[in-house]
Formats: structure tokens, sequence, C-alpha cells
């Protein structure tokens, strides 16, 4: 099996897509991240959900998890809300990592390895500079555990 066979077609956003829209595509299509593109549909990034909520989950939150407690039900209910006006660009992480890509040749076995070590649940599939797909961490272990 080749990342060709297991890629799917998949939502991609800009840096300068509002945040809050990312989390909602996140959210309506059940995805695991989201490939971040420039304007020649190139991929620059990944976007993990978890980025995400880095952003809208308040830092003394995120310091000392005893905190969110002590915030009422109602506020905590409407975290996200706390994305509005802010970009993709802003929920990146600071520090660059390696960009989860691969060419449609690519095994399972070097998809799995791509995944774990950039620690990303999804690989962009390229062709000739090209997004062709992604390959999700569910595909790619409904795959495996099948084989």
């Amino acid at each position: 099996m080749r990342a060709r066979d297991l890629a799917t077609q998949f939502p991609t956003v800009t840096m300068d897509t509002p945040v809050y829209n990312a989390a909602r595509l996140l959210a309506e299509q059940d995805l695991p991240g989201l490939i971040v593109v420039d304007g020649r549909e190139s991929p620059l990034t990944i976007l993990p959900g978890t980025q995400v909520l880095r952003l809208a989950v308040p830092g003394y939150c995120q310091d000392d998890p005893a905190l969110a407690r002590v915030v009422d039900e109602e506020h905590a209910d409407r975290f996200l809300r706390s994305l509005a006006g802010k970009t993709v660009r802003e929920a990146l992480p600071r520090e660059p990592r390696e960009l989860p890509v691969t060419d449609p040749d690519a095994t399972v076995l070097q998809l799995a390895a791509l995944m774990a070590r950039t620690r990303s649940p999804l690989v962009a599939v390229v062709d000739d500079g090209r997004l062709v797909g992604a390959v999700t961490l569910q595909a790619l272990l409904d795959w495996a555990v099948s084989a």
C-alpha cells in the first residue's frame, strides 16, 4: 500500500484564515488537523487541532490545570470565543518543525514513521509540488490493523 492509495482530498486553509473558521472546519468535518497552504496550494505546514486548543485555552489553565476548575461552566463552555480576530498564523508553533509531506510512492511504514517523528496526525501527499491529498492517522491505522 502506498501513500497515493490512502490519500484523500483534504480541506486546506491559509495563514490568514481566521483560526475560529479553522476550528469550525475541524469540528464540522471531524478532522485531526488541517493543511496550511500558500497561494500556489503548496503545503506550508500542518495545523493540528491541538494547536488551535493551545491558542484558545488561557495560559494560566495550561500552566496550572487546577485553575480551569475555578472558571464557571458558562464561561468554560465558550472558551473558543477567545479565538475571534486571530489567524491560523497565530495558532502555529513559534518554532518551525519538520513538515509532514511525502510523495505518492511512500509506503505505509514510511508514512507511519513520518507521523511519529513529526507528531502529526496527518501527512500531506505532494506530487510535482502540488498537493494531491492527505493521509490521516485514522486511515493509516484502519489499513494497518486490517492488513
